[in-house]
């Protein structure tokens, strides 16, 4: 469950630190005082999106904590330890900070995160249901999407939207091989004539750096003969040779340097020098040993490289890509393929569909079993919201094409009266009534939530009466399964609380900021007096509020003992 929440610089929050209990918690206080803030904020550390805008003015960021217990999270215990963010005390702080230029940063146990792994964990710890939803309710995909849910088959649905997804691209593969095969039998045969004639050239990059460099030395071996016997003859063969020339130095400098020591480096120099030169003579012999002329072989390279040359201009490439080019015409023809290919592909989209009806034929199952349930609970909680004699039934529409939602579409109907034929609910629900059903449906998916935090954002909107109070008994008996919050006007619904808190927005000279008080029984006596009789709070109105509150089963325990300030967020 939340146990705390902590929000610096928030919009109109500038500090608040939040200690939040079990069971059911209300949120009250004037229009405009910031009530439905607290749950946005809360939002945003749960991995909502990010603006600059919630930053409050003058403050450089905006920082939300929301601290969770986890006993009642096993999901969430499991991906912590998957993800390696877990404590030894089984809790889990989600922080999110947004600075002044909307540049966004998200933490878990105080570990850099990602804005996608807190919805990701958040979706496992808290179920927020915004005032708004009903509007929403109308539409098929979020009715499919609504059953889903409350049946528990949302990995189900994935897993048939990825199979939908698999069999359309195997449909899509197939089809393209097909259209291929009526038109592209031209290309196939140009495809293997090419192969056959880049084949058929035996290019191989190391080979053909190695004929280049033939080539070049045959096609220049008579200069390369003149050049080598004129340096091999000044070396060591004229009669004034370099060889000999130093082997005289050498032999003078030895002479010299036993008179002078310091010669002797110059001495070996000189006797270093002749020995290069030697060696140097001696390579130029056997290269011109080796090197002859072969008229026969420079022709035959000379018909190579042509051959080589004429190959990569007509295929636009350079020599070296020869080999790539072959790869990709084998490639593109290996895609076109054959019948046999074809026939490959015939089956692995058969495959792909079979998959794909098997795991939607699951999801119908479980469609078909809860949508009966949800159903008939939904059907009960219309008539304690007084809509006597309405119901409610989730019918099943087989579809003639298969869809990536299954194999049937989901479809709301209700009657909103006894008598009346039911029908979708977008076409006979007014607004008020469909306020209260989908407050019917959105209690029945939290009983059935497997997290541990449900918080409602005036869902209890366009109602009063003795509707409101039946709302506070629906979320009164959820929290005895569920952590619940709920942020509402109304005092029928408040007085079901175990626990209050108040909303108010202060003035002070840097601007409007808001606070949260926790409330005791007599500042609770005088919030919901205040909920009931407006400006003027008379005896009659607190006694009314005091009333309601020793009625509502004992909701009314206070949890501070300083009328308001345990909890209270400094502003």
């Amino acid at each position: 469950m939340l146990r705390a929440l902590s929000i610096r610089d928030y919009v109109i929050v500038e500090t608040l630190e939040l200690e939040l209990a079990a069971g059911f918690t209300a949120l009250t206080g004037e229009t405009g005082a910031g009530k439905s803030i607290l749950i946005d904020a809360l939002a945003l550390a749960l991995g909502g999106r990010a603006d600059a805008a919630v930053v409050r003015a003058g403050a450089a960021r905006a920082d939300i904590s929301a601290e969770f217990d986890l006993a009642a999270a096993s999901a969430a215990k499991r991906w912590l330890a998957e993800q390696e963010f877990d404590e030894p005390d089984e809790a889990c702080v989600l922080r999110r900070t947004i600075d002044a230029a909307g540049r966004s940063r998200a933490f878990v146990n105080g570990r850099p995160a990602t804005a996608a792994q807190l919805r990701e964990v958040g979706e496992m710890l808290v179920d927020i249901h915004g005032q708004h939803e009903h509007q929403q309710l109308v539409r098929r995909d979020s009715q499919r999407a609504l059953l889903d849910a409350f049946a528990g088959a949302e990995p189900a649905a994935r897993e048939v939207a990825a199979r939908f997804g698999e069999w359309r691209k195997a449909a899509e593969v197939r089809a393209a091989r097909e259209r291929a095969q009526v038109t592209s039998a031209r290309e196939r045969e140009l495809l293997a004539h090419e192969i056959r004639e880049l084949e058929s050239l035996g290019f191989e990059p190391q080979r053909w750096q190695e004929e280049e460099s033939e080539h070049r030395r045959l096609a220049h071996a008579q200069e390369l003969i003149a050049t080598v016997s004129e340096c091999a003859q000044t070396l060591d063969e004229a009669d004034d040779a370099a060889t000999a020339r130093l082997a005289h130095a050498g032999a003078r400098l030895a002479q010299a340097a036993s008179i002078d020591p310091a010669l002797e480096e110059a001495r070996r120099g000189a006797e270093a020098a002749h020995a290069h030169a030697q060696e140097s003579a001696h390579a130029l012999r056997r290269y011109l040993q080796k090197l002859e002329l072969d008229p026969g072989r420079l022709a035959e390279l000379d018909a190579r490289i042509k051959a080589v040359m004429d190959c990569a201009r007509k295929y636009r490439v350079e020599p070296a890509a020869i080999p790539a080019a072959l790869d990709e015409r084998r490639s593109r023809l290996a895609e076109l393929g054959g019948e046999e290919s074809l026939e490959k592909l015939k089956e692995q989209e058969s495959a792909c569909e079979r998959a794909y009806r098997a795991a939607a034929g699951e999801l119908t199952a479980a469609r078909r079993a809860a949508a009966k349930r949800l159903g008939t609970g939904a059907t009960q909680a219309m008539q304690r919201l007084a809509m006597g004699g309405g119901r409610l039934e989730v019918a099943l529409e087989p579809l003639d094409t298969p869809t990536a939602g299954g194999l049937e579409a989901v479809e709301l109907q209700v009657a909103a009266h006894a008598g009346q034929p039911l029908a979708p609910l977008a076409r006979v629900a007014s607004g008020g009534e469909l306020s209260r059903i989908s407050l019917a449906i959105q209690v029945q998916l939290s009983g059935a939530a497997a997290v541990p935090t449900l918080i409602f954002d005036e869902v209890d909107a366009g109602i009063g009466g003795a509707v409101a109070e039946i709302v506070g008994e629906l979320l009164q008996a959820l929290s005895r399964r569920h952590q619940v919050l709920c942020v509402t006007h109304l005092a029928q619904v408040a007085v079901h609380a175990r626990r209050q808190m108040r909303v108010a927005k202060e003035a002070h000279a840097r601007g409007a900021f808001a606070t949260v008080a926790d409330l005791d029984r007599e500042a609770r006596e005088a919030e919901i007096a205040r909920m009931l009789g407006g400006v003027r709070i008379t005896e009659a109105t607190r006694g009314h509020a005091a009333e309601m509150l020793q009625n509502a089963n004992g909701a009314g325990t206070p949890v501070g003992k300083d009328k308001g300030r345990a909890a209270t967020g400094r502003s």
